[in-house]
């Protein structure tokens, strides 16, 4: 189909060609989409449609898209005609040049087929519709009315659709493997499951799909263990113990909740997928997992031990290799500048340099002549005429930038030899486009340290600078303040007869310096020196045998590297005709060099593999041009891997057209060593010159074998030919010491010559390292004296002398002791059939070290009209290519929208700037896979639980080692003696009732509302009527007895004053009082029985902490309905006298000030709150401190500020509160922490005397062992544990192994057992099944405690740790630290994770992350994040809480779930309901804005 179209395209009039060929520049440069091309070159072509093709346009173009491209030649198979061929090659399919390589692309291919065979199913990430950035072409191209493609497109999907469905009802394995692998059928099937825009179908599926799956899903495979044989053993699955399932119906039997895992019904879409990932996870990993080994205090991370196969080199130690010597030829100049002054005054006439037009036509011809007077001109300005006699703007020896467009190189050129004339160090940089240019800083950053104030430009380019309001041009990022100075003629001054410039001989001052930019992004400027300017332009006019009067074309930058080296240096010095066409030129007319050298009948050419490439696309609209001329191709990058396919290539093509095969000569370069190597000319009939096909396998381990095993996975490299004249090269290791290498091992290629960098300029210590080594041999002592520059290139001497490059050090990527080349995975990546998915070839791949080793990470930019089922398939085809052919995993893979990758100013990828975005989560991918299981290989092993040692035997070691018990107490209530209160009133009801009698218009209660006005009060006589009414009423209407319970519902502004107080008393204290109900943060409702004693007690307990009596006033800011809060409110005022105001949480959403306002106006000493009210404040108020002075709100009244809480305090919440408002007079020791449970609501709680709370930072990695180690502060993985609060008057509390139920030492964490009067009594359950939960109330030590004291378990984790301090009874204060809920804790890896420890690491990582919950599903991490800023930066977050949770808890996150605002669910103490959050998750009812499934 191809070629009649070729052959048709010549034939077309003219001006139709010109105009196709403006279509194709359109689509290059993505003005127009791939669809609109397509509608536009129809239309063109239809007049001519008939002779040239027998096809119908649009019939055609449906076919191509339709069918199934073979996998051996994608290129050709996948374009419709030559032109089109053209076009893609540069444009949106185009592979990036540099990597072209059919071998590889069959190598890739077959890889890939292999994979086929064992089929790997990855699930497909989930994403709202909003996430996609780009909408798909489609979208934005009306439909195209000329043809029928549309509607058949469609029916062919919706045969698509039934036909997926129909298989998946057999057999749904196949099918998801299919739509994974991207079967032409079902590829749209499973992008309607993954995004459920057909609802109906995709439900069906889903469903299908799950019930398939669920026969054998009673056991979730435990895909944390490492070990292979791990399926074989029964997993654990995260069910709550079954003392902790309250609340469960008596009839359902544990099975049928385990069918579903954790009761969820497990049909939805989101189940589907985990069970898909876990089935890929089961997988074989790759490499073998070895043992690990742990030591019993630390989790040590695995070394990578080497593998006793890997080759190894065996050859002896290399020597250095000479080139031969540099000729004396008699009429050398003694420096450039004579050169210059000797042909622009004997040889005035001679050309020295054409400039082209755009259109790639000769614009203008500068003369040797010229060039001299200019130079000379420029050179006296800038000495004589920019600042004043006295005091000259710059001086010899000074740095000036040289800022001059790519397609002006004569104005550079005259500055160049300006400068070197003035005796000032020309330092040539790209000319700045925006403010903020990828890489802009670094430039800056050079320029300061060269202390650059001036920079050369000309006229045209100083206009179009961007420029501020006024008409400034803009301070660029970084960069340092610059005098700009116009160096076109007309500005310049004449030099007077009488002036001379000073050339002496050339030595090692500086001549120029060129900028070169690090793998880190750091630009620094090699300083080249006269001497080596000019023993370089002799070494490569002795290599190139240059002679006077050649013509050479040059399409490479004439700033820097080759371009500036043999066409503005060696040019002059050999008095050569230099035609430089422009990178722009090249990018409208790519075959504008080939007809230069047609035309000038040149006898040099230096192009990049990309000039060959595009020569080739462009071949055919060009038949009569004649490369006979040429003696020497020079291909720059012939040291990149991949440049001998386009050498070949391009020698087939245009053999014919007069190209000798011994011309092309490829060459090696670096900034700091100059030209390494280049291929000598050739002569007609001489063998052709050396390759050598590598096992990529032998390459990853530094040695060089020939490839014998998987011929997939073999690289073809040519030499670069010799040594340099006069230079000397050795290899040396890429890191460690400059030992020298084995003659059959890689390493980086070091050269000493007079003809290279001298150092870094202004950068002492990084010079040393680069321009000063001096090679050692294996023992470690010098060899020689000779200092040597290393190039920044690997490679080896080969037979023969001829050098071989095989990478560069910058993309050089070091995984696992293995290493690998960035540029041979970016080859494999394209090699994937990328035509459909990758923009233009965009592909950068480096390393981010993650968890103690490099990780590869791969980024490509995606094409506007790429449907997420092609991209998702490349994605995963690309992982399956990388893993086959260099046997390593990719980290991660991101797809970004195209052109949004920061670019290098001639348009590549600006990788170190990539890298930096993807680290700081600005990338913004449009789709992303992280495969952290595949890759992380170095996790310590899981740990296996030991057998306990006794009760007995750990306390007897305590005692041994001269360890207390863990056990703490309360001041004992025996010996304080309260006032009559006591002995006469045992119940709440008889105090109101004396209270009503003793001080009837006492106001116990006040009510406010949002505007902080009381609402209502209630003094205690009003209090004591309304109970009795309320009791008679009960009694009459509701015909109740004593002990039958009451539902109380009222709304918060509603409040009844009391529970139930019956107005009767009770026959014994052990009579419930009433029924505290809350639901815990497993999600469950509880309700716990409060006798009278109890409630008597706690509030008796609470008086004295807080020392309340009747003229005391305090504010709650609490869910008044349950725990702590309603002991406050409704019991406390009643049992001490005091007065109560409540302010409702509620009602702080609309007046943020309220709780504060009211704390300064009613001068509150004592106030209570929860972590919810505190973060409102914080966040609201954090930047309105202002606000609130100027309110006149003060807190310096508040003695206590009291957080109810039954978790492990916020210390950093309560801090951030603490300190902010410090400055309206808040005491910075009144904030504290109380610490209750369901089984006794008030354990600790601060109070009025004792010691301030202390904390002590603990080890993290200790306490998943369940240890507790004291580290200093700022130790890395340290957490700070805040005591809560002091333990209550008659509370004792004991730490316990939680399994033996023996007593432990201080300072070791167990769970905190509770003995107090105010224990509640047990669990109210509706079912009457109570021994369940008995052991939680009344439970005896099982070891050393003669007293057979009974304990409550408090289900929290904790220690105790005995203080320096003393505490009010005289003794020395023992600390209880609450470390979190047992049963929010996850069991991961043998070992116990906190899930606040994650949340908080996974929140510090981003700043748009503004809350964050993990739970466990089938032993994976489901990490739910969510997104406070826009939702480009849903992906960004993926790749960062994978990273974090791995380097600080060394787990693997299996699911991210990125979500809105306000999604995690959070009960009104502040707490998040995590269990909830997973169950919504399951069913599918979160709306996820995106769910990424790590592989």
């Amino acid at each position: 189909m191809a070629e009649p179209a070729a052959a048709g395209v010549s034939s077309l009039p003219r001006e139709v060609r010109e105009q196709l060929a403006e279509l194709e520049l359109e689509l290059s440069e993505g003005d127009i989409t791939q669809k609109g091309y397509e509608k536009k070159r129809a239309k063109l072509l239809a007049p001519y449609v008939p002779q040239t093709q027998g096809v119908d346009p649009a019939l055609q173009k449906e076919t191509r898209t339709q069918m199934p491209v073979p996998s051996a030649t994608p290129a050709s198979a996948s374009s419709s005609s030559s032109s089109s061929k053209y076009h893609r090659a540069r444009s949106g399919g185009a592979r990036d040049e540099r990597y072209r390589s059919d071998i590889h692309t069959e190598a890739v291919q077959a890889a890939l087929a292999k994979h086929k065979e064992q089929k790997m199913a990855l699930p497909m990430p989930t994403k709202r519709r909003s996430t996609f950035v780009q909408s798909p072409a489609d979208a934005c191209t009306p439909p195209d009315t000329s043809s029928a493609s549309e509607d058949e497109g469609s029916l062919r999907r919706q045969a698509a659709l039934s036909a997926a469905l129909h298989q998946s009802l057999q057999n749904a394995e196949s099918w998801i493997n299919r739509s994974i692998q991207g079967s032409s059928t079902s590829s749209s099937a499973s992008s309607t499951l993954s995004h459920g825009e057909g609802k109906g179908t995709s439900g069906s599926l889903a469903d299908v799909f799950a019930n398939t799956r669920i026969e054998n899903f009673s056991v979730p495979p435990d895909v944390t263990a490492t070990t292979s044989s791990s399926s074989a053993r029964p997993a654990v699955i995260d069910l709550p113990p079954s003392g902790i399932v309250k609340g469960m119906h008596k009839g359902s039997n544990r099975s049928s909740l385990m069918d579903t895992a954790d009761g969820v019904p497990v049909s939805s879409r989101v189940s589907t997928k985990i069970q898909q990932l876990l089935n890929t996870l089961k997988r074989p990993k790759r490499p073998p997992l070895k043992e690990f080994f742990v030591d019993d205090f630390e989790e040590i991370v695995e070394v990578p031990q080497p593998d006793p196969n890997q080759p190894k080199p065996e050859g002896r130690q290399m020597t250095p290799v000479k080139g031969e010597p540099l000729g004396v030829v008699c009429n050398w100049p003694p420096a450039l500048e004579a050169a210059l002054q000797r042909w622009g005054t004997t040889q005035a006439k001679c050309p020295c340099l054409t400039a082209l037009d755009v259109t790639g036509k000769p614009v203008y011809t500068l003369t040797y002549g010229k060039l001299w007077s200019r130079s000379l001109k420029l050179a006296y300005t800038l000495l004589n005429k920019l600042g004043t006699k006295n005091e000259p703007v710059l001086k010899p020896g000074d740095r000036v930038a040289l800022v001059y467009p790519n397609n002006d190189p004569v104005m550079f050129m005259v500055a160049f030899y300006g400068c070197l004339l003035a005796e000032v160090i020309p330092v040539p940089i790209e000319v700045p486009l925006t403010r903020k240019d990828a890489g802009s800083q670094q430039i800056g950053f050079l320029l300061g340290s060269c202390g650059i104030a001036l920079a050369l430009t000309t006229e045209v380019c100083l206009k179009g600078l961007p420029k501020t309001q006024n008409g400034e041009i803009v301070q660029f990022k970084g960069w340092p303040r610059l005098k700009w100075v116009v160096t076109d003629s007309k500005y310049l001054s004449k030099s007077p007869k009488d002036w001379q410039p000073n050339i002496s001989a050339a030595g090692t001052e500086p001549a120029y310096i060129e900028y070169k930019t690090s793998k880190e992004g750091s630009v620094m400027g090699v300083t080249v020196s006269r001497i080596a300017m000019l023993s370089h332009c002799q070494a490569l006019s002795q290599a190139c045998n240059y002679s006077e009067g050649e013509t050479i074309v040059n399409v490479l930058d004439f700033k820097k590297d080759a371009g500036l080296w043999h066409g503005i240096l060696t040019n002059v010095m050999n008095k050569l005709h230099t035609i430089s066409v422009p990178y722009s030129v090249m990018k409208t007319c790519p075959l504008s060099w080939v007809q230069r050298v047609h035309a000038h009948k040149a006898k040099v050419a230096l192009v990049k593999c990309r000039d060959l490439h595009w020569a080739m696309m462009a071949h055919r609209d060009q038949r009569d041009v004649s490369l006979s001329s040429l003696r020497m191709l020079i291909v720059t990058d012939g040291a990149n891997p991949w440049s001998v396919s386009s050498c070949d290539a391009f020698l087939s093509l245009f053999q014919s057209h007069g190209l000798k095969p011994e011309a092309i000569c490829p060459c090696a370069t670096s900034p700091e060593a100059m030209t390494i190597a280049i291929r000598r000319p050739g002569v007609p009939g001489a063998p052709l010159p050396g390759r050598a096909i590598l096992s990529m396998n032998g390459l990853s381990f530094g040695v060089i074998r020939v490839n014998t095993e998987d011929k997939n996975s073999a690289l073809t490299v040519q030499d670069v030919g010799h040594v340099m004249p006069g230079g000397m090269m050795c290899i040396v290791k890429p890191d460690g010491l400059p030992q020298l290498c084995k003659t059959d091992e890689i390493g980086e290629i070091c050269v000493s010559s007079r003809a290279g960098g001298m150092m870094y300029y202004g950068l002492a210590g990084v010079t040393k390292n680069t321009f000063e080594i001096i090679p050692v041999n294996s023992a470690g002592s010098p060899v020689g004296d000779v200092p040597f520059v290393r190039s920044g290139l690997l490679g080896f001497v080969g037979p023969g002398s001829l050098v071989f490059v095989v990478g560069k050090m910058d993309g050089l990527l070091t995984v696992s002791g293995r290493r690998h080349n960035a540029d041979d995975i970016v080859a494999t990546g394209l090699a994937v059939e990328s035509i459909k998915t990758v923009y233009r070839g965009r592909i950068a791949v480096f390393s981010v070290s993650v968890f103690y080793d490099e990780r590869i990470v791969v980024v490509a930019e995606q094409r506007p009209d790429a449907s997420e089922e092609d991209s998702f398939q490349w994605m995963s085809r690309v992982l399956q290519a990388i893993d086959s052919i260099h046997q390593v995993g990719v980290y991660c893979l991101a797809l970004v929208p195209a052109n949004t990758l920061p670019k290098t100013p001639l348009g590549g990828i600006h990788i170190s700037q990539t890298k930096q975005h993807f680290l700081e989560g600005s990338l913004h991918p449009c789709n992303i896979l992280m495969c952290p299981h595949t890759c992380v290989t170095n996790l310590p092993k899981p740990r296996q639980k030991q057998p306990g040692v006794g009760p007995a035997s750990v306390m007897v070691g305590n005692l041994v080692a001269g360890k207390r018990i863990a056990q703490a107490a309360g001041r004992d209530l025996g010996q304080i003696e309260d006032n009559d209160l006591v002995k006469k009133h045992q119940f709440l009801t008889e105090v109101l009732q004396w209270r009503a009698q003793a001080t009837p218009d006492h106001p116990l209660f006040l009510l406010l509302n949002a505007k902080g006005t009381t609402v209502c009060t209630a003094t205690c006589l009003q209090l004591h009527k309304k109970a009795e009414r309320i009791a008679s009423i009960l009694y009459d209407k509701g015909h109740l007895n004593a002990g039958d319970n009451v539902v109380l519902l009222y709304p918060p502004d509603d409040l009844p004053r009391k529970r139930m107080s019956q107005a009767y008393k009770p026959p014994t204290p052990e009579m419930l009082a009433y029924l505290d109900f809350s639901v815990s943060t497993t999600g469950m409702l509880t309700g716990v029985k409060m006798s009278h004693a109890a409630v008597s007690g706690l509030c008796r307990a609470i008086k004295l902490q807080c020392e309340l009596y009747s003229s005391r006033q305090i504010a709650i800011c609490l869910d008044p309905y349950c725990g702590l809060g309603f002991v406050l409110w409704c019991l406390c005022s009643v049992y001490s006298g005091h007065q109560s105001i409540l302010i409702p949480p509620m009602e702080l959403e609309s007046n943020l000030f309220l709780w504060l306002s009211t704390v300064s106006q009613y001068k509150i000493r004592d106030t209570f709150c929860s972590y919810s009210v505190m973060e409102l404040c914080t966040k609201g108020l954090g930047n309105q401190v202002e606000m609130l002075k100027a309110r006149g709100i003060n807190l310096s009244c508040v003695r206590t500020c009291v957080v109810v809480a039954e978790e492990r305090p916020r210390v950093s919440l309560t801090h951030s509160f603490s300190k902010l408002f410090k400055d309206i007079g808040l005491s910075s020791r009144a904030v504290s922490t109380t610490f209750g449970s369901r089984v006794n609501v008030a354990i600790c709680l601060q109070g009025t005397s004792g010691p301030d709370p202390t904390t002590v930072y603990v080890d993290l990695k200790s306490l998943r062992h369940d240890r507790v180690r004291l580290v200093e502060r700022g130790a890395p993985q340290s957490l700070l544990l805040s005591e809560s609060g002091k333990i209550l008057p008659g509370v004792k509390v004991v730490i316990v192994n939680p399994e033996t139920k023996g007593p432990l030492g201080d300072s070791h964490l167990g769970e905190i057992w509770v003995n107090s009067p105010h224990t509640a009594s047990g669990y109210y359950t509706i079912y009457d099944n109570e021994t369940l939960q008995a052991d939680h109330f009344n439970t005896r030590l099982s070891f050393g405690d003669a007293a057979q004291t009974l304990w409550a378990r408090t289900g929290y984790l904790g220690f105790v740790r005995r203080t320096e301090l003393t505490a009010a009874s005289g003794e020395r204060h023992d600390a209880l630290y609450v470390v979190g809920a047992l049963d929010e804790t996850l069991e991961l890896r043998g070992l116990r994770y906190h899930p606040i420890d994650i949340e908080t690491s996974v929140s510090r990582t981003h700043r748009s992350i503004a809350e964050c919950a993990v739970f466990t599903w089938t032993n994976l991490l489901v990490v739910v994040v969510e997104l406070c800023g826009c939702e480009q930066e849903a992906l960004d977050l993926v790749p960062l809480v994978t990273n974090v949770v791995l380097e600080e808890h060394y787990l693997i996150v299996g699911v991210v779930v990125v979500v809105d605002p306000g999604v995690i669910p959070i009960n009104s103490r502040g707490e998040k309901q995590r269990m909830h959050l997973r169950d919504s998750f399951l069913a599918d009812q979160l709306d996820p804005i995106y769910v990424a499934y790590n592989m």
